[in-house]
């Protein structure tokens, strides 16, 4: 099952495998099972992989390579390969936004080597960059499109206004933002421009980065270099309210034959504004559990008693880390 991405020519999995945590950013994990987790997932007929230069800059995105290019036996035209580009690390101001177009052509080379690959399907601007006009981002970006050395270009964590910006001067193809059951501010603009305009949109956090797994409790809490410990949505009395709502949740999934993560991203890909959902893993058994949302419909009935069992949750819109 593939979907169009957008106004592009890509066709691709409805759900594709996000690599943030395997950039440092969500702890240790084991590298031999994460690479086990994506070989698996693209058995299973995924074939869209979204990563970024700063996710451990480098780290995730030659974890990935070797996992798509070791002993896959997929040739590279099956497969979408997306990753995002405009951060760096600064000695003075540590991570910082720098959508230059110096520096986003050298991500690009970067990008290629770390992954192994000779072009990139999707290249994104992570965040905004205030210090660059987005007309020189853009056409930095259409110059590496037309050398070939990617083939599609989006952005991540847009607004309305800086995709309009950017599109005066090269057409935004898709865009990545959050999304998911406790973040739902960009219903009210985003998506319909996206939808006006034909932007592919590829969410992350479809899962509430862990909290719409139904694996936490009250006595959660992460270690230091997790980014989760200093957020809002896991800590503090909204933590223990949204705890109750997943509950919630998850007896309304249990009642359907679902788990509650499939449920929460089969609730993201209801939205006809959204194509995919993208779900990042570490075991075969979360990235099996989450491919099964591709067999939940939910009816109009099913998402408006989502939507009362949400009513009395605690919604977050506040900043996501920079590496997201």
């Amino acid at each position: 099952m593939t979907v169009t991405l957008g106004m592009t020519d890509l066709e691709v999995s409805p759900i594709a495998f996000g690599t943030w945590q395997l950039g440092g950013d969500w702890g240790s994990f084991d590298e031999s099972e994460a690479i086990s987790a994506i070989r698996h997932a693209r058995e299973l007929g995924v074939n869209f992989f979204d990563t970024a230069q700063a996710y451990g800059f480098g780290a995730s995105e030659q974890l990935l390579g070797k996992a798509l290019r070791d002993g896959l036996g997929a040739r590279r035209e099956e497969l979408v390969i997306a990753t995002k580009g405009g951060l760096r690390i600064d000695a003075e101001h540590g991570l910082v936004r720098d959508s230059s177009p110096a520096w986003l052509r050298r991500g690009v080379e970067e990008s290629l080597r770390h992954l192994g690959v000779e072009y990139i399907d999707l290249y994104q601007i992570h965040w905004p960059d205030p210090n660059t006009p987005l007309a020189a981002s853009a056409q930095a970006l259409e110059e590496l499109v037309q050398e070939g050395k990617i083939r599609h270009v989006g952005v991540s964590n847009f607004g309305v206004a800086e995709m309009a910006e950017f599109a005066r001067t090269r057409a935004v193809e898709t865009l990545q933002p959050p999304y998911h059951l406790f973040r739902r501010d960009i219903e009210s603009d985003v998506l319909p421009y996206t939808r006006e305009h034909d932007i592919g949109v590829l969410a992350y956090g479809p899962l509430a980065h862990g909290l719409l797994t139904g694996a936490m409790d009250e006595d959660t809490t992460f270690p230091a270099e997790d980014w989760r410990s200093n957020s809002d949505l896991f800590n503090g009395e909204a933590f223990q309210r949204n705890l109750q709502t997943v509950r919630e949740l998850e007896s309304f999934a249990r009642s359907r034959g679902y788990s509650v993560g499939q449920v929460a991203i089969a609730w993201t890909l209801a939205n006809s504004a959204v194509q995919v959902a993208i779900v990042g893993s570490r075991s075969i058994p979360h990235i099996e559990d989450s491919l099964g949302a591709l067999e939940v419909k939910l009816s109009e009935e099913d998402l408006q008693e989502i939507g009362e069992i949400m009513a009395g949750a605690v919604p977050v819109a506040g900043p996501m880390p920079e590496t997201t």
